[in-house]
């Protein structure tokens, strides 16, 4: 069953992936930026390889968990970057992780600690690991748990949100969380990971979420925060009051920043929107104007390396294998990445945020989490895994 809808959606996908490379110009360019070095993919391979014998030797507790501490997020943030780097789920590495996050799926169809307040949270980064892991189809039957889960949980009329509540579409951590951008990205990544396509009414509910997190004015948002600043950005939520990481503009607007931009563009992605769309090319446009890997636009040092996986994943799924800044620059953002991924490793295979610790960025199974996912869609010989 999964296998089916896993091609319906891919096929959708490849569609507007087509479109957007049209529409923006860039079937013009070369299909690849230039042929990878066998010195390069060496690189690759050998970093990847003492992140893996760090988080084996260094950090993995005897149950298979990392950072236990903080839930099971970041078990399953590191176990799906080494997968998608080549190691198999009978790896024993990873075989450990997967039995703890499998003793973590409840009656409920969710992945998620006893008690936790992040059940939505934990379970769409359990779905993404165990699809990761369900080449086979082994995993099958937890996804169709886990999809009804999510679903469930969604802010919408079952929760007393119509279309005109703010909150509509979106996610946030737990029940009671009023929904944010980010928890939103992860929903979309899990519903679309376990087979729904853009005509999904969880994704379409969603898509009302996100466009609302935009500063843009269009027929899809007419918050108060849409004209305030409208750069084309994306920022926390419009939620609660409304709410940005990177503050406030001096009228009262919200201001964009990078990881929430680019989890925005990904989400629309997703969620079918085309190329033409006025929210595509204005978030592409922000995308170009603000094209950085010394930080996380708008963040500085802060959520560097949430930034760094959710960059990479967006451009990924939008195809693009060059971006053209403003200035008229052409960035190989995979080359790009990979090389200041590789330039901040550190002497024992690990990456840490060392310079702000904030939201968990100083726990380095976490960040080697998200850098090992961020290296997999810039690889060098095949630039992505499939």
């Amino acid at each position: 069953m999964y296998n089916q809808r896993f091609l319906r959606v891919a096929c959708v996908a490849a569609t507007t992936l087509a479109m957007f490379l049209i529409a923006t110009n860039l079937l013009a360019q070369p299909s690849r930026p230039g042929s990878p070095s066998p010195a390069d993919e060496a690189a690759y391979q050998e970093s990847v390889q003492r992140a893996v014998d760090f988080l084996r030797t260094k950090v993995q507790a005897p149950d298979g968990s990392y950072a236990g501490f903080a839930g099971p997020g970041v078990t399953a943030v590191v176990t799906t970057g080494i997968l998608r780097n080549g190691r198999t789920p009978n790896d024993p590495l990873v075989a450990k992780s997967l039995k703890y996050l499998e003793g973590l799926i409840q009656p409920d169809g969710g992945v998620y600690q006893s008690g936790s307040l992040y059940r939505n949270y934990e379970t769409c980064l359990g779905v993404l690991c165990f699809r990761e892991a369900s080449r086979d189809g082994r995993y099958d039957k937890v996804l169709d748990g886990a999809d009804r889960f999510l679903k469930g949980r969604q802010w919408d009329e079952e929760e007393g949100h119509d279309q005109t509540s703010l909150y509509y579409g979106g996610a946030g951590y737990g029940k009671q969380e009023r929904p944010d951008m980010s928890n939103t990205q992860f929903l979309l990544e899990a519903l679309v990971a376990v087979g729904n396509g853009p005509d999904d009414p969880a994704i379409q509910k969603a898509l009302v979420f996100v466009s609302r997190c935009q500063n843009l004015e269009t027929e899809h948002n007419s918050t108060q925060f849409a004209p305030k600043n409208p750069d084309g950005g994306f920022y926390y939520t419009p939620a609660a009051g409304g709410s940005s990481k990177a503050g406030e503009t001096p009228n009262g607007g919200l201001r964009s920043y990078g990881s929430m931009t680019y989890a925005g563009l990904k989400s629309m992605i997703y969620a079918g929107v085309g190329p033409d769309d006025p929210r595509v090319k204005a978030a592409y446009e922000w995308v170009r104007k603000h094209y950085d890997l010394q930080s996380n636009p708008g963040l500085g040092d802060a959520g560097l390396y949430y930034y760094y996986h959710t960059f990479a994943k967006a451009l990924d799924a939008m195809g693009v294998d060059q971006v053209v800044d403003a200035d008229g620059t052409r960035h190989d953002w995979r080359r790009e990445l990979r090389e200041e991924l590789l330039r901040r490793q550190r002497p024992d295979g690990s990456w840490i945020n060392e310079k702000n610790p904030r939201w968990l960025e100083g726990e380095p199974s976490l960040v080697t989490g998200y850098a090992l996912l961020a290296l997999s869609y810039c690889r060098p010989a095949t630039q992505a895994t499939p």
